[in-house]
């Protein structure tokens, strides 16, 4: 079986979408015959992103292999797609907008000019705003709505996004300190150095960048937690909701951007701060009960 190996760039409908499809085909045609079935067809054909001519050629080839069918209808033809779109829109259903190849999406959101971000999860499973598991809790709870016939709807809005790379607090040249930014920390030249300049009610301030600085003590008291580490907190975290009513609390505004640092003690020494981020207009659905 020829490999995707090479074919990374392939535009949809090119070599690599037929390379899957027959890797598709097989499995699909052994499980078949596994299962006392003699045919089999995709939901491939619905897609006007993928090519009709390329999936019947598949099919065909394991049909003269297997034995096994493939059902090709057209389901685009006279109106279909339209009709997937509406009734889509009218039952509030989920409609992935790729096949699921991780090649075909990484083209299809550089076309867009939008960051592949269904495919970013963190370390610390927190969820992020319009991600794959926000989705997914949104949609198990819509289910258990239409279980007990509640009436709800699914609205969209739009927001500023953010998602973060990589963060770091240096002590020195080399020592790394535990540290943990929050949501909304955003650094333009992704890495600054200097020391804390003074301190305000808990607030330590950084001489560059409007960074703050606030303990874990400071923050377990206003937050109601009991963290006893820097390392707990970045990997079992408060809500992004919880992390934005913390901000709120110490900027004393909902448009706050600037960096805000959790550490065990606050250091009066040189620091380097590294923080890779990124912020954009993005879309999220939101459930609303009627």
């Amino acid at each position: 079986m020829q490999a995707v190996s090479g074919l990374e760039n392939e535009p949809e409908k090119g070599n690599r979408c037929e390379v899957c499809f027959n890797k598709r085909f097989e499995v699909s045609a052994k499980k078949a015959l596994e299962l006392g079935e003699n045919k089999i067809t995709t939901t491939l054909l619905v897609s006007p992103l993928k090519s009709q001519e390329q999936l019947k050629r598949s099919g065909d080839i394991f049909y003269k292999k297997y034995g096994v069918e493939f059902i090709a209808l057209n389901y685009r033809a006279g109106g279909g797609s339209q009709d997937q779109s509406r009734v889509t829109k009218e039952e509030q259903l989920y409609r992935q907008d790729y096949c699921g190849c991780i090649y075909g999406l990484t083209l299809q959101r550089k076309q867009q000019d939008r960051l592949m971000d269904e495919m970013f999860s963190p370390i610390s499973n927190q969820t992020l705003p319009a991600s794959i598991e926000e989705r997914l809790n949104m949609y198990r709870y819509r289910n258990k709505l239409e279980d007990k016939d509640i009436k709800y709807k699914i609205i969209k809005q739009k927001f500023l996004n953010y998602r973060q790379f990589n963060f770091k607090l240096i002590k020195g040249k080399k020592e790394i300190i535990p540290a943990y930014a929050l949501y909304y920390s955003i650094l333009p030249r992704k890495k600054t150095q200097g020391r804390i300049d003074f301190e305000f009610k808990n607030i330590h301030y950084f001489n560059r960048e409007e960074i703050k600085f606030v303990t874990l003590a400071f923050f377990n008291s206003t937050c109601k937690t009991k963290y006893k580490t820097i390392n707990e907190l970045i990997f079992n975290p408060l809500t992004i909701e919880k992390e934005l009513v913390f901000r709120k609390n110490i900027t004393n505004t909902e448009y706050d951007l600037s960096p805000i640092i959790i550490i065990n003690t606050i250091l009066d020494v040189k620091l380097t701060i590294e923080l890779d981020t990124i912020f954009y207009e993005d879309v999220r659905e939101n459930l609303i009960i009627l």
